[in-house]
């Protein structure tokens, strides 16, 4: 094995808190309706145009693309004051990971979501590449084999929390790695872990 491929949300950190009050700054407004972190864990791992479909489904697509927009331009904004909550030794795992192996996010978010990550909680330097929908327009699996192609990794691992996840490491021919303290439900995975910091047993 020559890498490591991680998803982020679920799987590095929980963003879900800082994120709610993001997108409930405009659907008050907007709406006059709010979300709860139930409907965001229920959405987690989704590309954004199938969570816009899942939240908004009585909206006619063109206002929902619009309500969307601004949500995320939102989202931005609070992530980049608030941050989300790191998984527990997230940085030391990272820090001991990234002297033996190179490291890589691939995340079905917006442009800029995992920028912001990097740059609120200082974690850039362990990681050698990302890739996201919000940039390719691709699938999460074909941002794998981008990443894959890009940095010449012959041999590397995903690590993810749902079953989208597991279907685009299966899409790119890379064993998974299910990690069970997420938000999702994974019916099958080459292995499992309970924590960030199970990590360190496995590699």
């Amino acid at each position: 094995m020559d890498s490591i491929i991680f998803d982020l949300d679920g799987t590095i950190w929980d963003s879900i808190d800082t994120v709610l009050i993001a997108w409930n700054s405009v659907i008050k407004r907007k709406l006059k309706s709010e979300l709860t972190r139930k409907d965001f864990e229920n959405i987690m791992g989704l590309q954004m145009n199938e969570i816009s479909r899942k939240l908004f489904p009585e909206l006619p697509n063109k206002q929902r693309q619009q309500l969307v927009k601004e949500c995320g331009e939102a989202e931005i904004a609070f992530l980049e004051k608030q941050g989300g909550v790191l998984y527990e030794n997230v940085e030391n795992v990272l820090k001991e990971l990234s002297q033996k192996y190179k490291l890589y996010i691939v995340s079905n978010c917006q442009e800029g979501y995992i920028e912001v990550f990097y740059r609120y909680h200082k974690l850039e330097t362990y990681f050698s590449d990302f890739e996201n929908p919000g940039r390719t327009g691709l699938s999460k699996g074909e941002n794998i084999n981008l990443i894959m192609d890009r940095n010449h990794l012959s041999n590397p691992v995903y690590i993810g929390d749902t079953e989208g996840d597991l279907k685009a490491a299966r899409f790119a021919g890379i064993p998974f790695i299910y990690a069970k303290y997420g938000f999702g439900q994974v019916s099958e995975y080459e292995q499992a872990i309970d924590s960030f910091e199970d990590l360190l047993n496995i590699f």
